[in-house]
């Protein structure tokens, strides 16, 4: 059986918690990287390793492109579906 609050401090307000510290990194703009890729482009790529969900990632520049059905040591011509700040995906052309 749940515990009964007391008359005076059920209809109470109560006050809002803070969460977490005032101050917080926030890295500025200069520090963001560009990718070294753009939407649409198509490259020649090698298959370096599998992801977790099992695609293929080959890498550029330090820079991730996940590839649906890549197996590794894969040289494969892709084309970029979508760039985000640290990877891309992309699909097989051929």
């Amino acid at each position: 059986m749940p515990r009964r609050l007391p008359e005076k401090t059920r209809n109470a307000k109560r006050k809002l918690r803070r969460r977490g510290s005032k101050r917080r990194y926030r890295p500025s703009k200069p520090f963001l990287q560009k990718a070294p890729i753009w939407r649409g482009q198509q490259l020649e790529v090698v298959i370096d390793d599998i992801g977790s969900r099992g695609d293929g990632i080959a890498r550029m520049h330090n820079y991730m492109i996940f590839v649906p059905g890549g197996k590794v040591g894969e040289r494969v011509t892709v084309k970029i579906v979508s760039v985000g700040g640290k990877f891309a995906v992309a699909e097989r052309i051929a």
